[in-house]
């Protein structure tokens, strides 16, 4: 009898044990999850988030928020044999909203509580019993990207859906961000916001961080999955499911934000040392039908807006294609360091168009460019969209047009003129455009190879002088476009490309000339 107890009782030890290895093994947070509330949200009304920030902390200065610094040796996992970490951002100024995060392991979720101990405050004054159940503003991930033995930070999550992600050697930049709803739409743009984040503990092998967030705003909501692969370039692979709670005049999806001043296409209206101020200068479309477009970026002294219609969209991004020091000569902010952002669609996207939103700024802190996709056609209220996509950050910005065609490495502005027999350069009123295009097929043709430029104009424009010549210097081609534009009040856009023959040797240079009044 007592043989036959043992023998039962090994087997409910055992059943037990598979039981708890079966579950283990086939428990796993998802996309899914997150989905399920991000659908119920959008089923119901919209609930603001409510502010729990003490006036000593929502009224301070910006110097005064650089004083809350996160205190290092109390990153989350740095008990852990991972090459990541994290720590978080406190709340403060206009960040003024907690963000939920949470922390999934293989059996369980729970919630990474603030504490004021994770900070240090500097000089700032402040009851500790206010802030002991605040919650934290955002977060950051850290990881040895550059040396093994320094923790870089990689990705930076902070305000609305905004997120910012570096590889090696590079410095902050332009910003991604989940959904750009009604940009530069008369009735004023809505900024959803991430409002729980749930990150996946990585193992110690792991060269990836899996992170999942809960989006919200009045008008839609959404699902989002982020993996984060760092390396020379940092690549996240997104997928997103998004429900609208009510209709909206323009969706943004897979927006990219940043920051032009000026550059050579529309130079300084002041004096300045630095030739160059910008996080991006152009935008960068591979569209549907192979077409390769180059777009450089203007500081507009109107709101601008610029569409490109296709189908299937292959990629698109904002690129910082000039990497020379001397394009900027700032020893601070180091432009030439800041990545390009390129969004490569996985999966078709139907029948859209790009978007570029240009808006004017006197100051370089501002982000003032916008590019993101916008679908022709929007479900219901309720219906999931689902867009999935991958985002790298790179300064390698080769590989991101096409090998075989030529591309455009800067575009510069000037008054134009003509030379006198005197040898005098006289203005004749028309706005000159010299385009330099480089690649490798183009370093191959002989200099008497008669390259041409297909090259255009809107009616607010005329074209006086369209030549191409070759530039000894980069083995490329440069192109000199000389315009006269009719009312200057109005903006003019432009096209080029250089051929030889029937054959497309370049991409299409697209340029918008801003309105001068």
């Amino acid at each position: 009898m007592k043989h036959k107890l043992e023998m039962m009782k090994m087997r409910w030890v055992g059943a037990a044990v598979l039981m708890s290895l079966y579950t283990s093994s086939v428990w796993a947070f998802s996309i899914d999850d997150v989905a399920k509330q991000a659908k119920s949200l959008a089923g119901s009304s919209y609930q603001a988030p409510k502010s729990n920030l003490p006036s000593v902390f929502k009224d301070m200065k910006f110097a005064d928020y650089q004083q809350i610094q996160f205190n290092h040796d109390k990153a989350y996992w740095h008990n852990l044999k991972t090459p990541f970490r994290l720590e978080f951002y406190h709340q403060g100024m206009y960040f003024d909203t907690p963000v939920k995060i949470n922390e999934v392991t293989a059996t369980s979720v729970h919630e990474i509580k603030y504490s004021p101990d994770y900070f240090n405050f500097g000089n700032v004054k402040h009851d500790k019993d206010s802030v002991k159940d605040l919650g934290f503003a955002g977060f950051k991930v850290l990881y040895p990207i550059n040396s093994k033995d320094k923790e870089d930070e990689i990705l930076s999550v902070l305000g609305a859906s905004y997120f910012r992600v570096i590889g090696a050697g590079q410095v902050y930049g332009l910003s991604a961000r989940g959904l750009a709803i009604d940009t530069a739409l008369p009735s004023g743009e809505e900024f959803p916001r991430f409002r729980e984040f749930w990150i996946e503990r990585p193992k110690p092998e792991d060269k990836r961080l899996t992170i999942y967030a809960l989006l919200d705003s009045p008008r839609a909501t959404g699902a989002y999955r982020f993996v984060l692969f760092p390396g020379r370039d940092s690549v996240v692979d997104v997928q997103s499911k998004i429900y609208l709670r009510d209709k909206v005049g323009k969706l943004g999806i897979a927006p990219l934000t940043s920051m032009f001043l000026y550059g050579p296409q529309q130079p300084s209206p002041t004096i300045n040392y630095r030739p160059e101020i910008h996080d991006s200068d152009g935008l960068s479309i591979h569209a549907g039908n192979g077409e390769w477009i180059w777009r450089p970026l203007n500081n507009p002294k109107h709101l601008a807006v610029s569409t490109y219609t296709m189908e299937n969209p292959k990629g698109f991004g904002l690129l910082q294609r000039g990497r020379q020091f001397s394009r900027y000569e700032d020893l601070d902010d180091r432009y030439d360091e800041r990545p390009s952002a390129w969004v490569e669609p996985q999966g078709n996207w139907g029948k859209g168009h790009v978007e570029l939103v240009e808006i004017p700024t006197n100051d370089e802190t501002n982000d003032n460019i916008v590019a993101f996709w916008t679908p022709d056609q929007l479900p219901d209220p309720g219906k999931e969209m689902d867009f999935n996509y991958k985002l790298t950050f790179t300064k390698d910005e080769s590989k991101l047009h096409d090998p075989d065609n030529a591309w455009v490495t800067q575009t510069r502005r000037s008054t134009g003129d003509v030379k006198q027999t005197n040898l005098i350069r006289q203005p004749d009123g028309t706005i000159a455009f010299i385009v330099d295009f480089d690649g490798p097929q183009m370093k191959t043709l002989p200099d008497n190879t008669p390259v041409a430029s297909q090259a255009s104009i809107g009616d607010n424009g005329e074209i006086v002088e369209n030549s191409v010549r070759y530039n000894p210097v980069t083995k490329g081609w440069r192109l000199t476009l000389r315009v006269k534009i009719k009312d200057p009040k109005k903006t003019t856009e432009m096209r080029a490309a250089l051929v030889n023959g029937d054959q497309t040797l370049s991409e299409t240079w697209s340029y918008q000339l801003p309105a001068n009044e």
